[in-house]
Formats: structure tokens, sequence, C-alpha cells
């Protein structure tokens, strides 16, 4: 069975697991007592050991980027804030909610993605970072409104294909685009819904909770939106509700699996008014249609009432085939498949609050 690399950030501190022939075993926590918002694992170093990024955020010394080479074993920080903002901004960083490393395309670019919601570039592999001005400028910021989580860059996606085109979500913003490498940005919203609002259709201001990318076409993105699942097949010029046949289509997260393409996976939630899940059932759903369908999955869940709620970053597949899928919940369970969702099993319990999971496989 392929090594898989599990890495779970919760409020206090960070776990790492690691599946070896079938059994896993974890340690941590690594950054006691901070909350760690946002992990990254950068695989581009050419068989090398993935990078990993860590977005820690200590109550005491304040939000920072911590790296590893070694599989967190041991861990840098630079001797500077790696993500900081310029003095003429006026802003100060609140934590960093996503490092996404880009494309091959885009050798040692990391994107950051923050609270305030700004959106910082890295050209050294995470070591250090530049405030995107263009997107911090935006002619439309002024109207942007702090959703319940606070006002951040919480989703970054990058077009394998094109290291110029990048896409974020901003709470409560929306979805807006970059095409030029960051240098102009546009709100590409049409069609995602904001029942919220006096007007349900605006430009901007839907409270995206996150976006995935299709693994089979790259202008496929799938967004679980405050109220609401939608598709876009044009990488975002225009989105569809996909949400019939889900028990609700309220929730935070959804994942794209790793190699299939039209496959993707949400955790529904009862109402932004009663966040459990959906039915007071431990459930993830799965769509291989692109939406067209959705089917339950819950084999090896819990049975019975149960409230632990899948954030928006809890989430993940890895490279396995078939795909690993992992999800972690602010009960301090996580929890994995290792058939594409078909079964699962609990891997932890009694964790803190469980903020953001990433995966990946390793090089045997």
């Amino acid at each position: 069975m392929t090594e898989v690399l599990l890495t779970v950030g919760t409020r206090k501190g960070l776990f790492i697991g690691r599946r070896r022939g079938g059994r896993w075993e974890f340690d941590g926590p690594h950054f006691n007592a901070q909350a760690v918002y946002s992990i990254g694992i950068d695989t581009r170093g050419g068989g090398k050991a993935p990078r990993l990024l860590v977005g820690g955020d200590s109550l005491h010394w304040g939000p920072s980027v911590f790296r590893s080479d070694d599989l967190g074993a041991s861990w840098t920080e630079p001797s500077r804030p790696a993500v900081k903002f310029p003095k003429d901004t006026g802003a100060s960083l609140e934590r960093v909610w996503q490092l996404h490393p880009a494309g091959p395309a885009a050798p040692g670019v990391v994107y950051a993605g923050t609270e305030p919601a700004a959106l910082f570039r890295s050209e050294d592999g995470g070591e250090t970072f530049e405030l995107v001005r263009p997107l911090w400028e935006h002619p439309t910021r002024s109207k942007w409104v702090p959703g319940g989580g606070g006002e951040a860059v919480h989703t970054v996606v990058t077009d394998r294909r094109d290291p110029a085109a990048v896409t974020v979500a901003v709470s409560t913003a929306g979805v807006f685009r970059s095409r030029d490498g960051g240098e102009s940005w546009a709100p590409s919203n049409q069609g995602v819904s904001a029942v919220f609002l006096p007007d349900p259709n605006p430009e901007f201001g839907q409270c995206v909770h996150k976006i995935a990318q299709d693994a089979g076409d790259p202008d496929r993105l799938y967004l679980q939106n405050h109220w609401g699942v939608f598709r876009s097949d044009d990488a975002g010029d225009r989105w569809s509700d996909i949400g019939s046949g889900l028990p609700s289509d309220f929730g935070f997260t959804v994942a794209a699996h790793p190699h299939r393409a039209d496959v993707a996976y949400v955790f529904p939630i009862n109402a932004d008014a009663d966040r459990v899940p959906a039915g007071r059932r431990c459930r993830v759903f799965r769509t291989q249609d692109a939406g067209g369908s959705w089917e339950p999955l819950s084999a090896g869940l819990p049975d019975g009432d149960h409230f632990g709620t899948v954030l928006r970053d809890a989430m993940c597949t890895d490279g396995s085939d078939p795909a690993g899928v992992y999800f972690g919940n602010r009960n301090g369970e996580v929890f994995a498949s290792a058939d594409d969702g078909d079964t699962w099993q609990q891997l932890a319990s009694h964790l803190p609050d469980v903020l953001c999971v990433r995966a990946t496989t390793l090089a045997g």
C-alpha cells in the first residue's frame, strides 16, 4: 500500500500522520498551543521530501509561517516575518488562512491568503512573501464586508496550464480572478447567489466558503457557498447550481478527486443557524457526474446523532489510486477512506478543534 503523509492542523498544534503498510502512526503536537489554520505541501522538489509549510498563530508571538524539508522532524522560522503588510497599507497580519504551492509551471511560487483579506506571493518556496497589491487595492475593496469568520482570502486555485492564471475566494467578497499574474483582478461570481443580501445576485459580495478544481478539466471548478453548491465549466466565468440531491446545500468544504474527472466531495451542514452535520448524521456526499447527482458515503462513519462540523479546509484527498479522502471536525475526530470514499475508518479522536487537513503520497 502506498505510503501517505497526513497533516492535521488544530486549534492547539499540528499533528502528522504516516501510513506505512496500511498502519497509521501519528506524532505531535508540533507548535504546541498554536492554532494552525493553514498547511501547504509542496511536492515539486524533484524526488526530495516534500516541503511542509505551516501557518501557525501564537497568542503570544502572533502569526508566522514555518517550513520543514524533513517531514516535520525539524522546522525553520524566518528571522523576519515571512508575511508582513507594508507600512503604507495601515494593516497588520491577523493570520495566514491559506498556503498554496503553485503548479510545476511556476517552480518556487507559493501563494499565501491572509486575514485581512490579501494575497501574498513567494518566489522562493515560501521563505519570503510580497503583497499582491492589485488585489489589495481593488476598487471594490471598500465595500467588502467581513463574514462570521472574518475577512480573508481563504482559497487560492492556480491553473496548471498557465502560471499567470490565479483564482481566489474572499470571505465575504466572492471569487476574483487574474489572468495576468496578479496585475489585474475581476469579480467572477455570475450565477452564485447571495440569499442573505437584498440583491441575491450581486457582482461581488458572495460568501464563498471553498473552491476545488476538477482533476480532468482545469476549467471545471466546484464551489461551496454560504447556501448553495455550484459548478463552473469555464474557469469561473459563469456558475450553475448543482446542489439538488443534497440534504442541505449549506456547508463549508469541497474537495475534488485527485485523478478522476467529474468526482467531488462535500460535507453538508444543516444550516447557517444550525451548524451541525445535515440531519445530525456524519456523512460525506460524493458526485461522480460533476454534480448531476450525489450519493451519501457513511460506511464506517459514526451512526446516530453526530455534531462534528467540518470546516472549509478540513477535507482533502491524496494522490493514491484509489484515492485517499480525509476529513477532520470540530469534535477533534479525523476520518480516512482509502477507496475513494466508499468506506471509512477513524484515525484519531479527542484532538483539539480540527481546522485544516492536507495529505500527499510519498515516494517509496
